[in-house]
C-alpha cells in the first residue's frame, strides 16, 4: 500500500492550513484549520490521482493509501500560503533529467485543462466580478500567469521571451487564451531544457533558498490549486 508523507504548514494556532504531497507533486489539500485540511486531504489525493489517470499516467487511481504527517511548519510568515520559507526537505533533493521531464508534462496537463474550462468564455465573463467576492476569472488567470514567471526566474534566471509573453497576458483581451498558452509554451521549453547544474544549484533569493524541483513543486501546487478554485466556480 502506498503511504504518501505530508508536509503541513499553518501558524502556530493551527488556522489556514496547506498540505503539500512531496511524493504526488502538485497535490494540496486546504482548509480553514488544520484539522479540517488534514480531514480533506484524502479526497484530495484521490481527485489528483484520477487527473493523473486521465491524462495517461500509468496510476491507479483507485489504490488504497496510506497518510502520515511527516512535518508540521508552523514558523515564519506568509505561512500557510504554499511556500514557508525554509521549504520542505524534499524541495533539495537531486532532480533528474527523467523526473523532471516527467512533472513538466504533469504541468502541461494541469494548464491543458485550465485552457479547456476557460478557453471558449466570452471576454464580459471573464471580467466580471463574482457573487459573493473573490477576483474575476481574468485576474486568476493573470496571477497565474505572473507566479509562474516568478518560479520559473528563481530557479532558471531570465528567460528569453518570457517577460514579453507576460505582458501579452495582461494586455490579451479578448484573446487571452492563446496568450497564456503561449508564455506556458516558454516556460514549459526553458524548464524541459534546464541542464543538470540548473536542475540542482541552490539559488539564494533572500530568506528562500530556491531550487528546480522547489519551483516545480509550487508551479504544479499553484496551477492545480487555481484549477480547482475556477472548476468550483464554473460547475464544470
Amino acid at each position: 500500500m502506498t503511504a504518501y508523507a505530508l508536509y503541513v504548514e499553518s501558524g502556530p494556532r493551527r488556522r489556514k492550513t496547506m498540505v503539500h504531497v512531496p511524493g504526488l507533486l502538485g497535490c494540496i489539500a486546504q482548509g480553514p484549520t488544520t484539522d479540517e485540511a488534514l480531514a480533506a486531504t484524502p479526497d484530495a489525493l484521490r481527485s489528483f490521482l484520477r487527473f493523473l489517470k486521465r491524462h495517461g499516467d500509468p496510476v491507479d487511481a483507485e489504490r488504497p493509501f496510506t497518510t502520515k504527517v511527516a512535518v508540521h511548519e508552523m514558523e515564519g510568515s506568509w505561512i500557510g500560503q504554499g511556500d514557508p520559507a525554509a521549504g520542505f526537505a524534499p524541495d533539495f533533493e537531486l532532480l533528474g533529467a527523467a523526473e523532471l521531464k516527467r512533472y513538466v508534462e504533469r504541468l502541461g496537463w494541469i494548464r491543458e485543462d485550465l485552457l479547456c474550462l476557460v478557453g471558449d468564455l466570452p471576454p464580459k465573463q471573464l471580467r466580471a466580478q463574482p457573487h459573493g467576492g473573490g477576483r474575476p476569472i481574468q485576474s486568476i488567470l493573470e496571477h497565474i500567469a505572473e507566479a509562474q514567471c516568478v518560479y520559473l526566474r528563481y530557479a532558471a534566471g531570465t528567460v528569453e521571451g518570457l517577460a514579453e509573453a507576460a505582458r501579452a497576458v495582461r494586455e490579451a483581451e479578448p484573446d487571452l487564451p492563446s496568450a497564456l498558452a503561449r508564455l506556458w509554451e516558454i516556460s514549459g521549453a526553458r524548464w524541459v531544457a534546464m541542464t543538470a547544474v540548473e536542475r540542482n544549484q541552490h539559488v539564494d533569493h533572500g530568506q528562500r533558498i530556491w531550487t528546480a524541483r522547489r519551483g516545480l513543486r509550487r508551479a504544479l501546487e499553484h496551477d492545480w490549486e487555481h484549477l480547482q478554485e475556477l472548476s468550483r466556480r464554473l460547475e464544470r
